[in-house]
C-alpha cells in the first residue's frame, strides 16, 4: 500500500480546495486550516514550499493569500511529493539512513518488490494532480458542489 506523508496530504487538500475556486480567488493558510481542521504551522510551510517552487503564487497583505500558478494537469503526483518532501526517490530496501535492510541478502522478494516499486513510481510519475484530484472533471464544476 502506498503511504502518503502528512505534508503531501495537506498539499493535496489545499490544491484541490484552491482549484475548486474561480480563477484569481485567493486562499489563505488560515482558511485551509479552519476548513479542514489541520495544523496551521505545517500547512503554512507546505504552502510556502509550493510557492517557492512555482506551483502557487502568493499575494501579501491583509487580504492576501495564495492562488494556483500552474494548472494541476501540468504537475504529477511524484513531482508534488518530491517538492513537498524535499527529497528525491530513495532506493528500495534501504532505510532512511541509506542502509540496506538487514534481511536483504536472504530475501526472496526483494526483486519482485523492486519491480512493483518501479511500476508504481512510473504510474505516479504520469498521474497528473488534476486526474488524481478531480478524476478528469472540471475543478470549478466540482467546487460548485463543494461546501466552501
Amino acid at each position: 500500500m502506498l503511504k502518503i506523508n502528512r505534508k503531501v496530504e495537506y498539499a493535496l487538500m489545499a490544491l484541490k480546495f484552491m482549484a475548486s475556486k474561480p480563477a484569481g480567488n485567493l486562499t489563505s493558510a488560515r482558511e485551509i486550516c479552519e476548513h479542514f481542521n489541520v495544523p496551521f504551522d505545517t500547512t503554512a510551510k507546505v504552502l510556502q514550499t509550493m510557492n517557492t517552487r512555482g506551483l502557487l503564487n502568493s499575494v501579501k497583505g491583509i487580504r492576501g493569500g495564495y492562488h494556483l500558478e500552474k494548472s494541476l494537469d501540468e504537475i504529477t503526483y511524484m513531482q508534488l511529493e518530491r517538492m513537498v518532501e524535499g527529497k528525491e526517490e530513495g532506493q528500495f530496501c534501504h532505510n532512511s539512513k541509506g542502509e540496506v535492510c538487514e534481511l536483504y541478502t536472504n530475501c526472496n522478494i526483494a526483486d519482485p518488490l523492486e519491480q512493483l516499486n518501479k511500476k508504481l513510481n512510473a504510474y505516479l510519475e504520469s498521474l497528473s494532480l488534476k486526474e488524481l484530484l478531480f478524476d478528469d472533471k472540471d475543478p470549478i464544476e466540482f467546487g460548485e458542489r463543494m461546501e466552501v
